[in-house]
């Protein structure tokens, strides 16, 4: 999801350990301490904010992973830590937050970020590091086009996500005349280009293209404009909080078009918030639900079990991407005659994983750090219920 540099090595260290101590990582013990028997994965997602409940997905997904590999990981010698970081949706605070983790030699891989904006930034320094970072959710096609050796994830990347929602729109939707919303960020913008590039390979005429800001609740104006230009679909760019009330007002301003978005409203918020008027409403996403495969099944059992909710959007991406960072970690293990390994052959292994059945997604990574099995699902919400009914698939 969402498109969504630096301190000096002597700053990092101070800040590292003011922040290790505020997120409760003071009481673990580090790799240099431990004799290089402790290794940590870590999460960074936003666990507070507009998209905590994405965000605690990546995190839940993450910890469940870690845990059911601690024993593994302790016959072969060493004491596996999860620990896990806010970065509030924030390129910012995810660098800061990467200084630390960086610092911190122990930390073996991170999961994340849940925001392309704040995987791209935050790469750059994991890159520095020789960290390897593998993101269940970031889309942006930028994160994967720069060539960094530290950068992987599981999911689609935009650029075929945006153009397989425009292609169902004009041949399934019948939409010849589209007006585009998107919320100026990494993300909507990236994601809405994307879907307008390829609406208008498909024959159809983009009306209008306008942005509304994060945190917004009152979208009468852009909808004002919706009307005035009789589109056939609405096409949104953007996250389930302003998803769900942008759904709601055009409804109850007499708009009765369909109206498309991308996986960030993939969420159970929309049908919080829009309830029936979810009517005709769909949405691309890069996440299928777990119940797709015997496996997800499995794992959406032991996601209730032990946290008591059910599985949300990017849970079961958030375990595969933990358990291929544990894969590679054990591969480099082996491979270093199960002596402590470094950060670089833990960065090797894991961009060099082919066919690594996960419980959501297949993963083999191409040399971008890109997954060659990644899909787009389409789905359509019915009855004002979370999730939709999937309409179709569309792979690379």
């Amino acid at each position: 999801m969402g498109k969504k540099k630096g301190l000096s090595l002597l700053l990092t260290g101070v800040l590292a350990a003011s922040l290790l101590g505020g997120c409760g990582a003071k009481e673990q013990t580090t790799a240099t301490e431990s004799g290089g028997k402790v290794i940590k994965i870590v999460s960074q997602s936003p666990l507070s904010g507009g998209s905590a409940s994405f965000g605690e997905s990546v995190k839940l997904g993450t910890q469940l992973a870690v845990e059911k590999q601690k024993a593994e990981f302790k016959k072969l010698g060493f004491d596996l830590q999860f620990v896990p970081y806010d970065d509030q949706g924030d390129a910012k605070k995810g660098v800061a937050n990467a200084q630390v983790i960086g610092a911190d030699k122990a930390v073996l891989g991170v999961v994340g970020h849940l925001m392309s904006g704040v995987s791209i930034a935050a790469s750059e320094t994991y890159e520095k590091y020789n960290l390897i970072m593998v993101s269940p959710s970031s889309t942006a096609v930028d994160l994967t086009e720069r060539g960094l050796k530290s950068v992987a994830r599981l999911v689609a990347r935009d650029d075929l996500q945006g153009p397989s929602a425009a292609k169902y729109a004009v041949e399934d939707l019948k939409a010849k005349k589209i007006f585009i919303i998107q919320d100026k960020t990494a993300y909507g913008t990236g994601l809405a280009d994307a879907f307008k590039k390829g609406a208008e390979a498909e024959g159809a005429q983009v009306v209008g293209y306008e942005g509304i800001t994060v945190g917004e609740k009152d979208f009468n104006g852009v909808l004002n404009q919706v009307l005035s230009k009789k589109p056939d679909l609405i096409y949104f760019g953007g996250l389930y909080a302003e998803g769900g009330i942008l759904v709601k007002q055009a409804r109850e301003k007499g708009i009765k078009i369909p109206i498309m978005g991308g996986d960030g409203i993939d969420s159970p918020t929309m049908a919080d918030v829009a309830k029936d008027k979810l009517k005709d409403t769909y949405y691309t996403t890069v996440a299928t639900a777990p119940s797709s495969t015997e496996n997800g099944k499995k794992f959406a059992a032991d996601y209730k079990k032990k946290f008591g909710k059910e599985v949300e959007a990017f849970s079961a991406y958030s375990y595969d991407s933990a358990n291929v960072i544990l894969q590679g970690i054990k591969d480099a293990i082996e491979k270093n005659g199960g002596k402590y390994p470094s950060r670089e052959q833990v960065q090797s292994a894991v961009r060099g994983i082919q066919d690594y059945n996960g419980v959501i997604t297949k993963v083999s990574f191409d040399d971008k750090g890109d997954n060659k099995y990644a899909k787009v699902y389409i789905y359509k919400f019915e009855g004002g219920k979370y999730p939709g009914r999937q309409e179709g698939e569309v792979g690379k």
